[in-house]
């Protein structure tokens, strides 16, 4: 059972920045940003969810059949990932590639604190073992802008970070032909080819690491993760998968143009965006996956597209987004709707299988959480997850940080473009990481 406290605040966006830094003392972390970025299907502005009650971790064995179990079970709001290679759980496939962060395949836990920001209302949902502590923590949240004002921003490492390349530019080049290969056969028509940076004895300050990489894009699903030294700083723009009753709703993005500055220009930017056949293309290869993977949970003819290859502007770029949605019955789990449709199309490729074997061949590193889901479960079995990208991996113990781009590989994808395009991808991460 949870007690309910509701509070006006005058200062959200300061709220959360006091909220976030207050949180540092527990061991499980887990902090959802929207960054007031208008959504169709937004619920909150941000959720801050902190130490863990109960938790689940496992590797990819009946991954999502232990998920069901632990939410049956405890019938409360769950925070937590999913990693890409859960894709091991769902299809006969491997991971046999290098793995520098050693994060579990699957974590949850369940909150002891949870905090919901809309507008100017927080609302606390503490379980009854920690209630009493409610008033006292939101006033200790709120009185802590001595601490949020010398809160560093900048770098805060004891040492130079050297970012390194996991695949060289020659390499890349040809294992981008390769997969081109793989198109021209007929064995794929799109796959997304991903490619790591990484750096070693590393020493990062996670909180402001995080607090720069969100400031660069404001995305409406920042995360914030942390597992005792494992963390998660990400800045990603996409939903994977949201579910509100018996309504899926999944919102992949495929195709990117930069802003501008001058405001005619950007529209116009904008404008060829959505009249780039190439870009059109890889967007509409992956709505049909996606209406595929859905129609596996869905009622009979329940699957739409609401929006086909949407412009949607952010702070540095123009995004393609397609939303498709479904209906389910109320027999179907919520872990089936997961199940069925994860990995998500946007980070795989079409048709989904061969995409991924192929990916795991030519790809050196393990994807792990990089291209997986973070969010949440309510109590009512509802629930919301993002994709994994523009994010920074950073394991404490071992000194590893991580950080994967990659693009969309189609027939008519040139290896050099795709290359400077993953390099791009790379600026933000490395202009936060120093490198």
């Amino acid at each position: 059972m949870r007690t309910t406290f509701s509070a006006h605040i005058q200062n959200p966006e300061g709220f959360k920045q006091q909220a976030l830094a207050w949180a540092q003392q527990y061991r499980e972390v887990v902090f959802l940003d929207s960054n007031n970025y208008h959504q169709k299907y937004g619920s909150y502005d941000a959720i801050l969810a902190v130490d863990a009650f109960t938790s689940v971790i496992t590797d990819h064995y009946n991954a999502f059949e232990d998920l069901a179990v632990y939410r049956r079970t405890t019938q409360d709001w769950l925070f937590g990932y999913l990693s890409y290679d859960l894709k091991n759980d769902t299809e006969d496939l491997t991971s046999r590639n290098f793995d520098g962060l050693g994060f579990a395949d699957l974590f949850f836990f369940q909150p002891q604190k949870l905090f919901l920001l809309k507008g100017n209302t927080v609302e606390l949902h503490y379980l009854a073992l920690c209630d009493d502590e409610m008033e006292s923590d939101l006033d200790e949240i709120l009185n802590s802008e001595l601490r949020i004002e010398n809160l560093e921003l900048g770098i805060d490492n004891k040492e130079p970070i050297t970012i390194q390349q996991r695949i060289s530019k020659e390499s890349y080049l040809d294992k981008a032909g390769q997969m081109l290969q793989h198109i021209y056969r007929g064995d794929i028509y799109e796959a997304n080819f991903c490619m790591e940076f990484y750096a070693e004895d590393a020493v990062i300050n996670p909180l402001s690491t995080y607090h720069q990489l969100n400031a660069i894009s404001e995305p409406p699903f920042a995360v914030y993760l942390k597992n005792h030294k494992q963390y998660l700083l990400s800045a990603s723009p996409e939903r994977y998968l949201k579910k509100e009753g018996s309504k899926i709703i999944t919102q992949p993005i495929k195709g990117t143009a930069p802003r501008s500055t001058d405001a005619t220009e950007d529209e116009a930017l904008k404008t060829a965006l959505t009249q780039n056949e190439k870009e059109r293309a890889e967007n509409i290869m992956i709505v049909d996956l996606v209406r595929n993977d859905l129609s596996h949970t869905a009622e009979k003819g329940s699957v739409k597209v609401e929006e086909l290859c949407e412009a949607y502007s952010f702070k540095q770029v123009h995004h393609l987004i397609s939303t498709v949605t479904s209906h389910i019955d109320s027999t179907v789990m919520p872990e089936e709707v997961l199940r069925t449709t994860f990995p998500m199309g946007s980070m795989t490729g079409a048709p989904k299988i061969s995409a991924m074997q192929i990916i795991e061949n030519l790809e050196v590193t393990k994807r792990g959480l990089y291209s997986g889901a973070v969010g949440y479960f309510t109590p009512d079995a509802d629930f919301d997850f993002n994709v994994v990208i523009r994010s920074i991996l950073y394991n404490a113990d071992k000194q590893y940080v991580s950080f994967s781009v990659g693009s969309a590989i189609t027939a008519d994808a040139i290896p050099e473009k795709e290359y400077e395009e993953c390099l791009l991808k790379a600026r933000a991460m490395r202009t936060v990481l120093g490198g």
